[in-house]
């Protein structure tokens, strides 16, 4: 399906605006971006038919469960996760008899159609082409999405790369910063098969080709973001989601080969003996701006496209937003293989989209013996990107991972000492709390064989508590059912002693957060648990009092004790662009006004800089 077919496919379903008025690449299609994004259940895919490149922008292309489900073909997530269950029942199955064996020849012929084909000639991408100085990227609508960003960068490229020892081709999803006319950053961290790559090719001594495609069949975007195991093809994966085979042609400077019904090809190389260049900040998917740091320059000397192009691209920050849909579905389509080459016992797999991907999970087991748990702690925490994850909630498989209610009683009846379970390992290079980049602690909380706790036991709530020591107010709305008090403390302050404070108030509560006073105050539980997970690391900022679990939610000054050497802001437009934008609303064909998120995480921001 072509990208043009799919925009077709969602303006018959009712699930595209089509913005004709003129509009910037620089801030103004990011913040008319997010306010819709942001709307109940993913609001509208939006195509910006105006732009200065003279190429249409596609937005929020997959930001819904059902825009998800008609990228990939299906009505339903849960079709294609039941239809890799089958698959991989049918294949690991014992064959007893000789008609058991038979029977699997349909199904091997059905996984054969999905293999790439490479076609001869060139492709639907290679009708127009630049080479040299015509080269140019300033050709494409390239986006500034976020204040603070470094510059424009490409949100959705598929950079292509090859194994030089095994020949084994790679398509990862690498964001990339415009430098200048013809360079780019390639933001690939130290765990993508990118970076392996690179690596293998410095060995070598050798230059590193690379080709970037964009756009094209949606399936394309989604394959190069899922979490296959290294050395799989991702076009086969687009292949099996599409029931069709991809169809390839080689780049017209190296031997790579991409999609045929791209809309763009980025040709060029890396050279691993160059020095590294600086990158960022960005205004990252966990919603805080992933800071400066030193990635290879990749040199474009080719640019191709179709003549009908389209640039599809995305915004990441604050969720909900596009990509917390990516990953929704990721967590369907992979839950069946995850059961069979990780952990069997595997029941569900729930990541909250407060979670941002790798900050907070919920599995359910078939529990057997004890010490489970922690067994499927560890193996989930070495397994592909489930090694990110930061927090993880364990529980019997007769519990919906996604109801908060089956799960508040749960939590709220834990034993502090005996159901969490800390640990440390790899973490995400965009983690932000952790003193150590890519690395630091971790905590799973076994529900496995916890009693709901009912309102009556054991915790207190005083009807007066006088407020001291730098707390200036208290949330309790979710004491009842969770047994949590939120704390808001001034943020000017640190060290606050809520262990002293609980004493002397004779509160007594399971859990306890200490969150900045006048910036997360007001805000959602959602937004609440967004930032407890991402400002935290478990070791250094988790204790138990009592019976009581204490999290230290506040932002950390950088370089004190444990605390990281930089600590970013959140991910926010400017007030300028939020005006402007607030003024042309009714120039962009919206009948009903939508007020910026901006505005309200911009009580979050620590000061008009990236960090401090």
């Amino acid at each position: 399906m072509r990208l043009r077919e799919f925009v077709d496919r969602l303006d018959s379903s009712g699930e595209l605006i089509r913005i004709k008025t003129k509009v910037d690449t620089r801030f103004e299609i990011s913040e008319i971006t997010d306010r819709i994004s942001k709307m109940e259940g993913g609001g509208k895919a939006i195509l910006f038919e105006n732009t200065e490149s003279g190429y249409p922008v596609l937005m929020n292309m997959m930001g819904s469960d059902r825009r998800m489900a008609l990228a990939l073909g299906v009505t339903s997530l849960d079709d294609i996760s039941a239809r890799i269950d089958a698959l991989l029942k049918g294949v690991m199955s014992p064959k007893n008899s000789m008609m058991d064996k038979l029977r699997m020849l349909p199904l091997l012929s059905d996984v054969a159609k999905w293999f790439p084909r490479k076609v001869s000639g060139r492709g639907e991408c290679q009708q127009v082409v630049w080479r040299g100085e015509d080269a140019d990227l300033n050709r494409l609508p390239i986006l500034t999405s976020w204040g603070s960003d470094g510059g424009p960068f490409v949100t959705l490229p598929m950079v292509c790369t090859v194994d030089p020892e095994s020949g084994i081709p790679n398509m990862g999803m690498y964001r990339m910063q415009q430098f200048d006319s013809h360079t780019t950053g390639m933001h690939w961290h130290r765990h993508k098969t990118g970076a392996r790559h690179y690596d293998a090719y410095k060995r070598l001594g050798r230059r590193m080709p690379v080709s970037v495609a964009i756009g094209g069949d949606p399936s394309y975007v989604y394959s190069a973001t899922a979490p296959m195991p290294d050395n799989m093809d991702e076009m086969l994966l687009a292949g099996m989601l599409r029931r069709k085979p991809v169809k390839l042609v080689k780049c017209l400077t190296n031997d790579i080969w991409v999609p045929a019904d791209c809309d763009f090809v980025l040709e060029g190389w890396v050279d691993p003996m160059e020095d590294k260049v600086i990158e960022g900040p960005f205004g990252d998917h966990t919603g805080f701006y992933s800071l400066t740091d030193l990635y290879p320059r990749f040199h474009v000397e080719v640019i191709t496209s179709r003549r009908d192009a389209i640039y599809p691209a995305t915004i990441v920050g604050v969720p909900p937003m596009e990509d917390a849909y990516i990953a929704k579905a990721t967590e369907r389509i992979f839950l069946a293989p995850i059961r069979l080459a990780v952990q069997p016992e595997v029941r569900d797999l729930y990541m909250p989209i407060e979670g941002t991907a790798h900050n907070i999970a919920l599995v359910s087991i078939a529990k057997r013996y004890e010490g489970q748990a922690n067994k499927v702690a560890q193996g989930l925490w070495g397994a592909g990107q489930m090694m990110f994850n930061k927090y993880l909630v364990i529980t019997a498989e007769d519990v919906d991972v996604r109801s908060a209610r089956e799960l508040f009683p749960l939590l709220r009846g834990i034993d502090p000492r005996r159901n969490l379970i800390f640990s440390e390992g790899i973490l995400d290079v965009l983690d932000h709390a952790t003193a150590t980049t890519g690395y630091g602690s971790k905590l799973a909380i076994d529900l496995t064989d916890v009693e709901p706790a009912t309102e009556g036991e054991e915790l207190h709530m005083p009807d007066n508590v006088e407020l001291c020591a730098g707390i200036k107010s208290l949330n309790a709305e979710l004491f009842a059912e969770l047994g949590l008090v939120m704390l808001f403390a001034d943020s000017e302050r640190r060290g606050v002693d809520v262990a002293a404070f609980l004493d002397n108030s004779g509160i007594k509560a399971r859990y306890v957060v200490l969150f900045d006073h006048g910036a997360a105050e007001g805000m959602t539980h959602s937004d609440l648990l967004w930032i407890a997970a991402a400002n935290t690391d478990p070791k250094r900022d988790i204790t138990i009092h009592g019976g009581a679990v204490i999290i230290d939610a506040q932002s950390k000054r950088p370089g004190v004790g444990r605390n990281p050497k930089r600590f970013p802001n959140v991910v926010t437009s400017t007030m300028d662009v939020i005006e402007m934008v607030d003024k042309r609303w009714a120039e962009y064909g919206f009948e009903e006004f939508v007020v910026s998120p901006s505005r309200k995480y911009r009580t979050l921001l620590l000061s008009d800089k990236e960090d401090w």
